[in-house]
């Protein structure tokens, strides 16, 4: 597994390539509803622009500490000028092409107590005229950076992706692509392509599980000569994916989210200054998460600095848990026996969860690094405890279950026992709670096969799931 730390972004050099936009925001008071339509009026007390697309990338890059130059297409007005004065008092270098027929990109929002209302877009087509001069300047300064990332946000600024990576590689620079829906054929060359789940399905298609998705996005980064993928899939997490095969994902972290505007910007800025600081990209994914989890917290376009993710490292224990898929816990799994992490397992229905659950699960993670519950299925508690049971639902127990300290990942098994899912985790150590005998443990056998140990623990007195069930019944 590789471990998490935050490198020295200030030493990174970074280029930013994309479309560039102007997001501006009217704030106020929405107390009434207009006479002339069923809409609300707002008192707007209050204007805030910050820059969009690649220039919030750019200022993504430059808020964790790193050297950013970017270049982009924008109107001779009044909102590139805005745009270049945001960027510059951020410490970004501005190389802008200007266009004197055409119009800066501006995206207004309207917000009234941080809900938007409205959004109105103001743009028109760009043609190609500006390419070659973007081409020349960015061949002029790749020599100065140490890595290159294309923001593709489809507004005519990159006409010919391929030929800036082309650029890129004769100078010897790692490319960062993020894509939006042009043919994966116009990137073909990057090192490091990163897709959302709708931009990953529209080139690929559906998939029934995460092996389909993983074999998927090898073939699609092998066909086109692309080195890895990370697929950013919202509350999924991120999976790095490479052109042979050799996946890591890395599951979301548990957030309330308040705004996600632009946090596929942080994404994207975040791994690419992490790959100029020269971290492996199993560890940019690492960061990109860590970054992507505290911005969706934030209102609008919004940047993550180098020590806001260094305090949330340091303090979030969310970091690698929650619930998983089989395939997503296997590949978990793996990462941790190659660090030397010694794995707890155990299994239960954990329908109405209390206090003699939180007790034992406590107990039974302080015996390794990481403790792996694995939960019975609806179908499988009903077979298991009779009519009217599960209480509360598989998702629901899963839920309740990821947000205990003492648990790191959970899984559900749909057969009556967990003995197929030990033979393929493999654990260190298998627990059940103190109601039962080593020699009444299932999977005792296949654990101690492969060399793990099997252990009871204590009891918590007069507290049973069923009890407590039959208790309530009794009552109503």
């Amino acid at each position: 597994m590789n471990k998490l730390n935050i490198p020295d972004y200030q030493g990174a050099r970074v280029l930013v390539v994309g479309d560039l936009m102007l997001d501006r925001y009217w704030l106020g008071q929405a107390s009434r509803v207009s006479q002339e339509a069923p809409v609300p009026v707002v008192d707007v007390d209050g204007v805030d622009e910050r820059p969009g697309g690649a220039a919030n990338v750019a200022l993504n890059v430059a808020a964790l500490g790193a050297q950013c130059t970017l270049i982009g297409v924008v109107g001779d007005d009044e909102a590139a000028g805005a745009l270049e004065q945001k960027l510059t008092g951020a410490g970004v270098r501005c190389c802008f092409i200007r266009q004197p027929d055409w119009p800066t990109i501006v995206k207004l929002r309207v917000l009234s107590q941080q809900q938007q209302l409205l959004r109105m877009d103001f743009e028109r087509p760009l043609g190609s005229g500006h390419w070659a001069a973007l081409c020349e300047l960015v061949g002029q300064e790749l020599p100065n950076v140490d890595a290159l990332i294309i923001e593709d946000y489809d507004k005519g600024t990159l006409v010919e992706p391929f030929t800036l990576i082309d650029l890129a590689h004769q100078a010897g620079k790692p490319v960062l692509v993020d894509p939006k829906f042009k043919p994966f054929s116009a990137y073909r060359g990057a090192d490091l392509v990163k897709p959302n789940r709708i931009e990953f399905q529209h080139a690929v298609g559906g998939w029934q599980d995460f092996n389909e998705l993983v074999r998927k996005g090898a073939e699609l980064a092998l066909s086109h000569q692309i080195g890895a993928l990370v697929v950013t899939r919202g509350g999924d997490g991120m999976t790095l994916i490479h052109q042979d095969g050799r996946h890591h994902h890395v599951p979301a972290l548990a957030v309330d989210v308040f705004d996600e505007t632009g946090a596929g910007d942080t994404v994207a800025a975040t791994l690419v200054s992490s790959l100029a600081a020269g971290c492996t990209l199993e560890v940019c994914t690492g960061l990109a998460n860590l970054a992507a989890g505290i911005v969706v917290t934030k209102t609008g376009t919004a940047t993550v600095s180098a020590p806001e993710l260094q305090r949330r490292l340091r303090h979030d224990r969310h970091i690698d848990r929650g619930a998983m898929a089989v395939t997503e816990l296997l590949d978990a799994v793996e990462q941790a026996r190659g660090a030397g992490q010694k794995l707890v397992f155990t299994n239960g229905c954990f329908d109405i969860l209390h206090a003699g659950h939180v007790a034992y699960l406590e107990e039974a993670r302080a015996l390794g690094d990481r403790l792996i519950v694995a939960i019975n299925d609806d179908a499988s508690v009903a077979r298991l405890k009779g009519p009217g049971r599960p209480v509360n639902s598989l998702a629901q127990r899963m839920k309740v279950l990821s947000g205990l300290a003492a648990v790191d990942w959970v899984v559900a098994f749909s057969e009556d026992t967990p003995e197929a899912l030990l033979a393929k985790v493999k654990p260190d150590i298998l627990v059940k709670g103190g109601d039962y005998r080593v020699d009444q443990v299932v999977g005792a056998d296949i654990v101690r096969r492969h060399g793990g140990e099997v252990r009871v623990l204590s009891a918590v007195e007069n507290l049973s799931t069923t009890a407590i069930v039959a208790r309530i019944r009794d009552q109503h």
